[in-house]
């Protein structure tokens, strides 16, 4: 895969295993990145390094909804979502990710939540530096109504 500038690029990500970004609610910034409704996106690592599709083995991980709960005290805006993952590349430096499913938020607050954890799951699996997702051929905003 393509080296890049994406946040896994600069952790180590391909070294450390494959990064899922889970929500931190109404933590402030303290245990990750803030953004949203003042939540932190955290990073939780899966050390198995003989995954040999680490944007597929990411993106299903996060998307295993409900029966697959994310690390202690951590919260899956997309856990009542039916997104399954469909394919994806590299297009030089932007991951494209394609899913199919619904998109089922459990409230404002995980519009934000929802997109931050797709587009960094994604970006950090292959060291991008952006991501374009698609859910059911129309873009994720478009889907949140974010655009």
């Amino acid at each position: 895969m393509s080296p890049g500038a994406g946040p896994g690029a600069a952790s180590g990500a391909a070294s450390a295993g494959t990064a899922v970004y889970y929500v931190a609610i109404d933590d402030g910034g303290r245990s990750g990145v803030r953004f949203g409704c003042n939540d932190s996106l955290v990073a939780v690592r899966n050390a198995d390094s003989a995954i040999s599709e680490p944007l597929q083995a990411a993106m299903s991980r996060l998307l295993s909804g409900p029966g697959a709960p994310p690390a202690s005290g951590l919260y899956n805006a997309l856990s009542a979502s039916s997104l399954q993952y469909a394919s994806g590349y590299l297009d030089g430096t932007t991951v494209v990710v394609n899913l199919t499913g619904a998109v089922q938020p459990g409230g404002v607050c995980d519009l934000p939540r929802i997109e931050a954890q797709l587009t960094h799951t994604a970006v950090t699996a292959v060291g991008a530096v952006r991501a374009e997702i698609y859910v059911s051929g129309v873009p994720l905003a478009d889907v949140l109504g974010l655009s």
